[in-house]
């Protein structure tokens, strides 16, 4: 039997946890809370910090505390989205989550300089509520969105949260132009996000399906869970497209995420670009992202979902040589601050775009099967995995050598491997004979 794409109440239900959830991504790792800091914890001029008896470069110390929080996450996964599938409570996994992401958020309002323990714990603590509730998110895509609609469904999820957060960050900014106290202004922004995050995700809970699996008896939830991870990886083993789909987005994967999350750092700390010059760069990049997630999804239409992500990668890698070269320009005492701009243009155009483009590959590439949120947790394991990998380099390589830009040349290596294994994939599906 054809599957049936679900009610637009329930697609736009869906798209709706995208505007709910991706005001974090913005406001939080993105823009507000990446300058509010730097600005915090910058008392020093080698702007290092000391955290848990140990010094830190203060945008490295950053970086880690993202690499952690996504790898406890990561690792929590295959257990996590067992139990959803075995008994049937996806959307209680789900909820949970959120509401952990929207808790830290708020309670980043209590960060200050003498603060940074529960800054960086508040911080940690929304990161993993945002990582730990997309994989069941995610996981409703080929639920509720028969093959042929899954691209348009994505990308929709990502355009409703650009559109969201494009929103609150224009809250956030005019808070700190109407308020004389910046600080307070940009930590009543974290709240403001929390609160929107909870509750607008209402609207989702609302409107999902609940999960159509039955329980199951109840073992050792530890046992299950990497039990399913080993079950979804012997069922890839045997499926060479999607083999080698997953191991080119786990190198892309790496580069694309760092980017989007040491974006506002580049800019803040080695352009020392104002503030609220980066705040609106960033929400031109938002509004870019829109049609660059609409646009990559009517190409995959006319080109195939590979070929369009191979000329994605391509594109990314463009964007890192100049990205290296503006820093270059930078360190060199040259005003590279225009060039930042359009570096953050290109960056829009592709951003969302390659996200929505490979949740649907993945989607389409998957197995009949009714556990998705296990399928989706192996997707999600990958993504984070590669997240954690890669900014943590781009921390660490600025730490040891003292710069940012060698830390962006990095990010190239991963993208040429990427590329690789996708040509690859693409290869196997003319063998295949399949149609993305």
């Amino acid at each position: 039997m054809t599957q049936q794409t679900a009610s637009k109440k329930v697609i736009n239900g869906w798209a709706m946890y995208d505007w709910a959830n991706s005001v974090y991504n913005l406001v939080i790792t993105t823009t507000f809370f990446p300058i509010y800091f730097l600005a915090v914890t910058s008392n020093r001029s080698d702007h290092k910090v000391n955290f848990l008896g140990r010094e830190f470069v203060n945008s490295s110390l950053y970086d880690y505390v993202l690499a952690v929080a996504y790898l406890l996450i990561a690792l929590l996964y295959p257990i996590l989205t067992s139990i959803a599938d075995t008994r049937g409570n996806k959307k209680n996994f789900m909820r949970f989550f959120c509401y952990m992401g929207a808790l830290g958020c708020s309670a980043l309002f209590f960060f200050k300089a003498d603060t940074l323990g529960l800054g960086v714990f508040a911080f940690m603590l929304a990161a993993m509520g945002y990582v730990g509730s997309l994989v069941f998110y995610n996981a409703y895509l080929p639920e509720i969105a028969a093959p042929q609609d899954r691209d348009r469904v994505s990308a929709r999820g990502y355009s409703f949260g650009y559109i969201g957060s494009v929103i609150m960050q224009i809250v956030g900014f005019a808070l700190i132009l109407v308020m004389s106290d910046q600080g307070m202004a940009t930590r009543l922004t974290f709240l403001l996000v929390g609160i929107w995050w909870f509750l607008f995700a209402q609207i989702s809970f609302s409107r999902l399906p609940e999960s159509d699996s039955k329980p199951e008896k109840k073992g050792n939830v530890i046992r299950e869970g990497f039990g399913e991870i080993q079950k979804v990886y012997a069922e890839i083993k045997k499926m060479p497209v999607l083999k080698r789909f997953l191991r080119g987005f786990f190198f892309y994967s790496m580069g694309v995420q760092t980017v989007m999350l040491a974006a506002t750092i580049f800019g803040s700390k080695l352009l020392k670009l104002p503030d609220t010059n980066l705040i609106i760069t960033v929400v031109i990049i938002q509004v870019v992202a829109i049609l660059g997630a609409w646009g990559m999804s009517k190409l995959s239409a006319l080109f195939g979902n590979l070929k369009v992500l191979l000329a994605v990668i391509v594109f990314w890698i463009a964007i890192c040589i100049l990205a290296y070269y503006t820093a270059v320009m930078a360190e060199g005492g040259i005003n590279a601050e225009y060039l930042f701009y359009g570096l953050a243009v290109l960056v829009g155009l592709v951003m969302g775009g390659i996200q929505a483009l490979s949740r649907s590959t993945y989607a389409k590439l998957m197995p009949p099967t009714k556990d998705t949120a296990s399928f989706f947790s192996y997707y999600d394991f990958t993504e984070k995995l590669a997240i954690v990998i890669g900014i943590f380099t781009f921390g660490r390589i600025e730490e040891v050598t003292g710069s940012m830009k060698n830390s962006v040349l990095s990010l190239i290596v991963f993208f040429a491997i990427g590329f690789f294994w996708l040509y690859s994939a693409l290869h196997k599906e003319k063998q295949n004979h399949l149609a993305l």
